[in-house]
């Protein structure tokens, strides 16, 4: 570690304007022949201490000019490098550098804003794959999302989540931040990170779960019933849920792995879209009384394509920033098997659905790369590229298959929220007790942990649901969810669709087509 003080040393000389009379690249090779010759019985004299007196010049010996400057020169960067290892040797203390601990917080707080991207590509994926008239409503959920998953997780999740020595089961260090007298050192986190940007890191991670809800809940649930959900869901349960892992808890103890979230971040949100789904009921207009099931395709499919690749882009700091460093080697893998695992599962998904149609669908090729994403996720960090390969094309079949069952079944999933985050993220975290190149994961106790974290995350989003659907309601109204949710929840729209322009028509006097569609839905709707 010292050495990176000394060869910034170096290089700062070499890059100092030459003079005429400080030579910084030091004597010519002849030169230092000539001198090297003259000192080597000196040097033959050395001890094993490391005692250099034997390098001072014999007393006979005429030293001539350009030797001199060159000698001069090296001192001067003894010197100069002895100053700038000042500050490293006060991290070496906590075994870091200054420029490691600099460059493990900048990776960090990079891979922060990376995973604050996913929420503009889980904002542009939910729209995009849902009807024109829900658009406004979709957009206002999520960025809701964000801002009040970082501000219930400032007030209180971050201390839930890692509350310091607990029961193991739920502990609370207080509220607000208190980042301690080691909170800006080396010390706080093994010169990972400042306590500022392990805040920051975690918080991005939060508002995550809820978004996921939004997305299977989309088009009739009631916004401020969604507000009140999202808020206790994010604040509350997602963080006692993660201090049973990450904060230390009772499975952290058993051995439990979860590198990233399969099941922390992707399944807790997926068990809660699950209870929501089914407490809300599918779609208007989307199964008929006598059993078939009529497709509602997305209004925006670029804007879908969109946002998978911005949630490609930003698990690059979703598992990349989980190794909580900037180490090398640690941080390449998990980034290569990220990207493996995301592109098996697209092509897992193209071929899965090859044997249930002829013709390729775009959404569940997408939805393969979410699921191959969601099953690396939880051991990113300790599959060989050939494993997370198989994981990811696992995932990417599992959730074509997951996607057709839930609708045989009837639970109505706008954008296959639960397939991707719920089955296959039980799929990647029991994945790291099959293909985990470290011996003491075990596949039961993975699945002990999935089923902990099942039970209690249905147990408290069937408890809210049902307390918000007998207190304030949680299911709008027939009219609205035919008119669309951007007319009766916001009064607005997000596509001019009058020509010309004139603000915003009632969805069946928008244009002929509108009107034929809003027919149907609420026949349909009707039978």
């Amino acid at each position: 570690m010292l050495a990176a003080s000394a060869a910034t040393a170096v290089i700062w000389l070499t890059i100092v304007p030459h003079s005429a009379h400080l030579r910084l690249l030091g004597p010519s090779r002849a030169e230092s022949q000539a001198w090297h010759d003259s000192c080597s019985s000196a040097h033959q004299n050395h001890s094993k201490t490391g005692d250099r007196s034997g390098d001072a010049a014999p007393s006979t010996l005429s030293i001539p000019s350009p030797e001199r400057n060159g000698i001069m020169t090296r001192k001067l960067a003894v010197l100069l490098g002895a100053a700038l290892m000042v500050p490293s040797l006060a991290f070496a203390e906590d075994g870091v550098s200054a420029g490691q601990f600099t460059a493990n917080n900048v990776w960090m707080m990079m891979a922060a804003a990376l995973v604050f991207i996913m929420h503009l590509g889980f904002a542009t994926l939910e729209s995009g794959m849902t009807r024109a008239k829900n658009t406004v409503n979709i957009l206002f959920k999520n960025v809701f999302i964000i801002c009040i998953g970082i501000l219930t997780y400032y007030i209180c999740g971050f201390n839930l989540m890692y509350p310091g020595e607990f029961n193991g089961f739920i502990g609370f260090a207080g509220f607000g931040l208190s980042p301690g007298a080691d909170g800006m050192t080396p010390g706080y986190a093994d010169g990972g990170y400042t306590y500022w940007t392990d805040f920051l890191f975690q918080a991005m991670f939060a508002a995550t779960a809820a978004t996921i809800v939004s997305g299977a809940v989309a088009e009739r649930i009631k916004l401020p019933s969604f507000m009140v959900f999202s808020t206790i869901f994010v604040g509350l349960v997602y963080t006692i849920a993660g201090s049973w892992k990450w904060g230390g808890g009772f499975l952290d103890g058993l051995g439990f792995y979860d590198f990233a979230g399969s099941t922390l971040v992707h399944s807790v949100g997926g068990w809660g879209a699950l209870v929501g789904a089914m407490i809300l009921g599918p779609r208007l207009g989307k199964y008929a009384k006598d059993g078939r099931m009529t497709p509602i395709p997305g209004s925006n499919m670029p804007a879908a394509t969109i946002g998978v690749m911005l949630l490609w882009l930003g698990w690059f700091g979703f598992n990349g920033g989980s190794v909580l460093s900037a180490d090398p080697e640690l941080t390449s893998l998990t980034l290569v098997t990220t990207c493996l695992a995301a592109a098996a599962g697209g092509l897992g998904a193209m071929l899965a659905y090859a044997f249930v149609s002829s013709k390729p669908d775009l959404s569940m090729a997408l939805n393969g790369i979410l699921a191959g994403l969601v099953g690396i996720t939880a051991g990113a960090d300790v599959m060989t590229p050939m494993s997370a390969i198989v994981i990811g094309a696992v995932a990417g079949g599992v959730v074509v298959y997951s996607v057709l069952f839930f609708d045989k079944i009837k639970i109505d999933d706008p954008v296959g929220a639960i397939s991707v985050h719920l089955v296959c993220g039980i799929w990647g975290t029991l994945a790291v007790g099959i293909f985990s190149t470290n011996p003491e994961h075990s596949f039961m106790t993975q699945l002990i942990g999935v089923a902990c974290y099942g039970v209690f995350t249905v147990t408290c989003a069937a408890a809210l649901f049902f307390g918000i659907k007998a207190t304030m309601g949680l299911r709008v109204s027939e009219e609205e969810e035919l008119e669309g949710l951007d007319y009766g929840e916001h009064g607005m729209h997000a596509y001019d669709v009058v020509p010309g322009g004139g603000g915003m028509p009632h969805p069946s006097a928008a244009s002929p087509a509108a009107g034929a569609s809003f027919a149907q839905t609420a026949a349909l709707a009707s039978e």
